[in-house]
């Protein structure tokens, strides 16, 4: 008898395994066999034309719709994608769907951007209705932005460039073979060129053809990241708001959700969705490391970057994007595609997986599944041209009580400045112009930067992750100006523009203005950021002022136009 319930009870074990096995299985296949019983004209989701009703039945029981429907992406089609973080615990491996080749998108050199109405039923376009926008004067016929780009202090030349100051040695006879990318497609589209003589009869292109987004890398050098008038730069914002997009992932790392999107060029992008609406300010018991990012700041901190002559962000542009047809239909991210879901007002939400706001409490819907966001085109790959992080010397302690060493003693600068790199070369006073960018905007989240391993120390910092800028208008953040206060240094070419841009007749605030009703989801921001631009402004001058006071003009301000300046050793 005993034997009898031992078998029963393995019996019933062996049952309960296979079950649940089977169960496995089934969920696994379930998106395929569901995919086989939706409509047989292959649409799928829901648009701003279609009735969001008739879509809600068979919501769930559709999947990511991809050129190959084989399947998920094979493990070997994936490649490493550049780490868009500034923290370097986030080097991780993304998802990309595409490998990396090229050919020109024909868009006219810094065209501008055409103004378009959008749907005004959005939540962030409530924003427009607003009297304190203002809009472009038309029938004027004069740009003080462009007057401001004809400025001698917006003409100074870099060095000449040797082998060793440009990213990648590209020489005017080399070709690009767009067979590379073993794609029907787009050897197809590669012909299409071939009636002006684009491609040559082996299918190769000139450099000439290359997309935008790749001329954009080859013209990364020691000095800058994209020179004053590349009219590729131009054309790559028009790539960013308009190419088709035809893969999404989720990036890895950082701590807030932020999606990888491929075009159709093999260009991509990093997604920033709207997290809240432009006249929101950061609340005042927020900190800083917990507040959003803002897809708007850094649309805003790429502008603001050129205006003062940096260049060191990497070009960035708005976009409204349909989170059915453009994301979840082409994404092959299992985990990002299972978040959507249709809220009880019918609009399409998703949340994707983050450290912060990525649940259903923090969802991001649209309306009903159109969604506002920034992309900024992406750094060479770091296989192919690599980026040492460095700790920022002034970073904040990241916690809710403790200070940081700077905080606490007025006499740190000394201590940077016998610390390598900030010892010599013009390191220091990069992180000065740093200072003044961040401060310009109300970011206190900087706590690491990059450069570019080729070119060693002597190099410029590049300006990632501008999101938490722009949060607050009604307070100005004295403690991101500490760099400047402890230190009394700056360049002499920053503060001539500053001095510049003080004045009414190029006044930033109205730079600002122009430059960014150029972006497609313009305005960008609210009136009282561009107002508070100007009033931080005039605290940097008076601190600047008040070091060359204490100290004298040649010791505080360093004379960066001498074309020798390159070879000198930075003062201490």
């Amino acid at each position: 008898m005993k034997m009898i319930l031992v078998r029963k009870f393995r019996v019933l074990i062996l049952m309960v395994f296979l079950i649940a096995c089977t169960m496995h299985i089934m969920i696994d296949l379930l998106p395929k066999l569901e995919k086989r019983a939706t409509r047989s004209d292959g649409e799928v989701g829901c648009s701003c034309t279609h009735n969001l009703n008739d879509d809600t039945q068979g919501w769930v029981k559709q999947r990511p719709k991809n050129t190959a429907e084989s399947g998920w992406p094979n493990k070997h089609t994936l490649r490493i994608l550049q780490d868009f973080s500034s923290d370097p615990s986030s080097n991780l491996t993304s998802h990309s769907l595409e490998k990396i080749t090229g050919i020109m998108d024909k868009n006219e050199s810094f065209k501008k951007l055409e103004h378009r109405q959008i749907g005004k039923d959005l939540n962030s376009k409530q924003l427009i209705q607003d009297g304190s926008i203002h809009k472009p004067k038309s029938g004027l016929g004069y740009s003080r932005l462009a007057a401001l780009f004809q400025h001698p202090l917006f003409k100074g030349a870099i060095p000449e460039l040797t082998e060793d100051d440009v990213l990648f040695n590209v020489n005017s006879d080399i070709r690009f073979n767009p067979k590379a990318a073993e794609n029907q497609e787009w050897q197809n589209v590669a012909n299409e060129g071939n009636e002006e003589g684009e491609f040559l009869p082996t299918g190769e292109a000139h450099v000439d053809s290359y997309p935008n987004w790749l001329k954009f890398h080859i013209g990364i050098n020691r000095y800058e990241l994209y020179s004053r008038h590349n009219p590729a730069i131009g054309a790559l914002l028009q790539d960013l708001s308009s190419q088709k997009i035809t893969s999404v992932a989720m990036k890895s790392g950082g701590t807030q959700l932020k999606l990888i999107m491929t075009f159709q060029n093999y260009g991509q992008g990093l997604f920033k969705p709207m997290k809240q609406t432009r006249e929101q300010e950061t609340p005042p018991d927020f900190f800083y490391f917990s507040d959003y990012e803002r897809h708007n700041a850094e649309i805003a901190a790429f502008h603001l970057d050129r205006i003062l002559d940096f260049r060191r962000v990497p070009p960035v542009a708005g976009r409204l994007v349909n989170m059915t047809k453009e994301i979840r239909d082409v994404t092959r991210d299992k985990k990002l595609w299972r978040t959507f879901f249709l809220s009880p007002a019918n609009n399409i939400c998703f949340y994707g997986e983050c450290s912060y706001y990525c649940s259903t409490e923090h969802a991001l819907c649209g309306k009903p599944d159109q969604i506002e966001g920034s992309l900024a085109a992406f750094l060479p790959d770091l296989s192919l041209a690599k980026r040492k992080t460095w700790r920022n010397p002034w970073r904040r302690s990241y916690h809710k009580r403790k200070k940081a060493e700077w905080e606490v003693d007025f006499d740190y600068c000394e201590e940077v400045k016998q610390t390598p790199p900030y010892d010599s070369g013009t390191r220091l006073l990069d992180l000065i112009d740093m200072t003044v960018f961040d401060f310009l905007m109300g970011n206190m989240d900087r706590h690491h930067y990059e450069t570019f391993e080729k070119f060693g120390n002597e190099t410029f910092i590049i300006h990632l992750d501008n999101g938490r800028g722009f949060g607050k208008y009604s307070h100005d953040e004295l403690s991101i100006l500490v760099p400047l206060n402890q230190c009394c240094r700056i360049k002499k070419s920053t503060y001539l523009r500053l001095q510049l841009l003080a004045k009414e007749e190029y006044q930033l605030s109205k730079m600002m203005e122009e430059s960014l009703e150029m972006d497609k989801i313009t305005p960008i921001l609210y009136q009282p950021h561009l107002e508070a631009m100007d009033r931080r402004l005039r605290i940097i001058l008076k601190a600047i002022g008040d070091c060359i006071e204490k100290d004298s003009y040649d010791t505080v301000v360093e004379n960066d136009l001498d074309s020798n300046l390159s070879n000198k050793t930075t003062k201490r």
